[in-house]
């Protein structure tokens, strides 16, 4: 990672990332961006590097973070028309820490609204387009994220993980995306979409940048109960000798061609020494069918909130209170926004729960205790992130069923709580990239980012 120095300052860094921002505008990556800012930030650092001054371990390094992460005195809109605008009391946790280490906040980037959605295409500013294929999507919901370091024009982003969100766009874009252990990174200061599932996490263009970033933001932190005690500098990253493949996604349902990258990883495994194990996880096939239930039931109750009193904008059409919140809701959200909320509303609703709610939540046991015994036979699980490389824009966006089956590989993952990391694997015939994830047991992390780097 370029880091500021006396030889490359941090203001030459920041005005490089913010040249590459404008020349790459039409792919409507961010939402925002912070010019005068991010130079005066930059100026601060290149005054202590002057001076013989300790500078952090990220010293003038660009970044841009996805929009539903809040920073204070400044609109945070998870790129829905409900939050515009809002301008934020706060700033999240893990941009605090980053921006302690010297790293220099040049803007937010696009996602599907709320993060609901698997191609950006659900935002209320427009769709970001593909690194790769300016007519294909950019994946989702962390679209934006995934496109600004494809295109180079930061050297990290952050996202947020619910069901794929992070590790699909890179997989689309040819980068690395990190969703860690459930609990692992700070969720204080991001907006929610489902708060058991929710994981933030980063993109980059090496496995050692993860590495960095995961050292100074995995942590403790005391305004997030659902952090885990620091493990991950704790932690030492575990010799892998077996590489378990998911039997029940080697079907007709993947591309030709993912099938064949993940064959071609394989040799390239054996021949390093590495055994590859196949596994019988049948439970997987409920996987989507759980999430689909648990997720659309914690998004209507998140989403509660967002009644045109308390938080951005508020519908003009009303003329008593129940107008206000209809009208507020109708005209605010997107329609994805309102399919989940009508779903988790019906899941929860007297009459249901048992039948749904109930039985997902049964199901999503079963699927954790199904990834533990498959982590006896193998160390880490080796597996295509999404059935397809990236789909055209507007292929599926007015099929949602079809959408949803966008996230059939990555979903289990978060269900179970465990982490996940795409890693680049090769292009399609037609240029397009090809992503698989490395997954591991909980608190895996740096035995899956050292796996990355030793097999790249």
């Amino acid at each position: 990672m370029k880091t500021a120095n006396q030889n490359v300052t941090a203001t030459m860094l920041v005005n490089d990332a913010l040249k590459k921002a404008e020349f790459f505008k039409d792919y409507n990556i961010f939402t925002s961006l912070y010019k005068d800012a991010a130079l005066k930030k930059a100026a601060k650092i290149d005054e202590r590097i002057k001076n013989g001054e300790p500078v952090g371990r990220l010293a003038g390094v660009p970044f841009a973070a996805k929009d539903n992460f809040l920073v204070k005195d400044t609109i945070t809109t998870a790129s829905a028309h409900i939050l515009e605008p809002f301008e934020a009391p706060i700033t999240s946790t893990v941009v605090e820490q980053l921006e302690k280490e010297g790293a220099i906040l040049i803007g937010k980037v696009n996602l599907d609204a709320f993060a609901h959605g698997s191609s950006t295409e659900n935002s209320y500013f427009g769709p970001t387009l593909n690194a790769y294929d300016k007519e294909r999507v950019a994946g989702g919901s962390s679209g934006g994220s995934a496109v600004a370091v494809a295109l180079d024009i930061v050297e990290f982003t952050t996202g947020s993980d619910t069901g794929g969100s992070i590790r699909q766009p890179a997989s689309f874009n040819g980068v690395y995306g990190l969703k860690p252990t459930y609990g692992a990174t700070s969720r204080y200061g991001v907006v929610s979409m489902a708060s058991s599932l929710d994981v933030n996490g980063f993109f980059t263009k090496t496995p050692e940048d993860l590495d960095l970033l995961m050292s100074i933001c995995a942590h403790r932190d005391e305004k997030d109960l659902t952090t885990l005690p620091d493990f991950y500098e704790e932690s030492e990253a575990k010799p892998i000798k077996t590489v378990g493949i998911v039997k029940d996604f080697d079907n007709d349902a993947v591309d030709p061609e993912i099938r064949t990258a993940l064959k071609a990883k394989c040799e390239e495994l054996k021949k390093k020494g590495i055994d590859i194990v196949e596994l019988d996880m049948p439970t997987l096939k409920y996987a989507l069918a759980v999430y689909y239930i648990i997720q659309p039931a914690e998004v209507a109750s998140n989403l509660s909130r967002y009644d045109g009193i308390r938080y951005g904008f508020r519908s003009e059409n009303a003329t008593n209170l129940d107008d206000l919140y209809g009208n507020t809701r109708n005209e605010g959200f997107m329609k994805e926004n309102k399919r989940r909320i009508m779903i988790g509303n019906f899941v929860l609703s007297s009459g249901f729960y048992d039948a749904y709610f109930l039985k997902a939540a049964k199901a999503r046991t079963l699927l954790i205790e199904e990834y533990k015994k498959a982590f006896e036979k193998c160390d880490v699980i080796l597996a295509p992130v999404s059935p397809n490389p990236a789909f055209r824009l507007g292929e599926k966006v007015n099929d949602p069923v079809a959408m949803y089956m966008e996230d059939i590989m990555s979903v289990s993952i978060n269900l179970a709580g465990i982490p996940g990391l795409a890693i680049p694997a090769g292009k399609t015939a037609s240029g397009l990239p090809i992503g698989l994830q490395v997954l591991g047991p909980r608190r895996s992390d740096k035995t899956i980012i050292k796996f990355a780097e030793e097999i790249r």
